[in-house]
């Protein structure tokens, strides 16, 4: 079963994600803030991260840098999921080494396929190392 950590500072977003997730079978734990979310990925290390930008203590652009020095957090896939839908934001993001951007508000296909896609890819590089 496949560990999603969701960094989250919105509670019914939060527990609505979490939900989904645990419907689809995913163990599935969450953070209401970065720097929560920093810590439960270094120490569940998670098989994908989800996570919202603006956020208070760190936001998600910090937690993903912090995530990408670690040696053993920088292979994790990290998708945000946020609420800023400006080319910028998306750009910005993939540039920091988030493997996608979903934008807010976003379906549960295009969360499930993008889930999907992220895990597949973690596992086909892990057997191909």
């Amino acid at each position: 079963m496949s560990r999603i950590l969701v960094i989250e500072d919105e509670e019914p977003v939060r527990e609505n994600i979490l939900e989904i997730l645990e419907n689809e079978g995913f163990d599935a734990i969450a953070a209401e803030n970065g720097s929560i979310g920093l810590y439960l990925a270094q120490q569940k290390l998670p098989d994908l991260i989800l996570c919202d930008v603006l956020m208070p203590e760190l936001d998600g652009y910090a937690v993903l840098n912090a995530l990408r020095s670690e040696s053993q957090t920088a292979t994790i896939p990290f998708m945000f999921l946020s609420a800023k839908t400006a080319r910028m934001d998306l750009q910005q993001g993939m540039n920091l080494g988030a493997n996608a951007y979903l934008r807010k508000p976003f379906t549960l296909d295009e969360l499930l396929i993008a889930i999907a896609i992220n895990i597949q890819n973690k596992y086909f590089i892990t057997c191909r190392s």
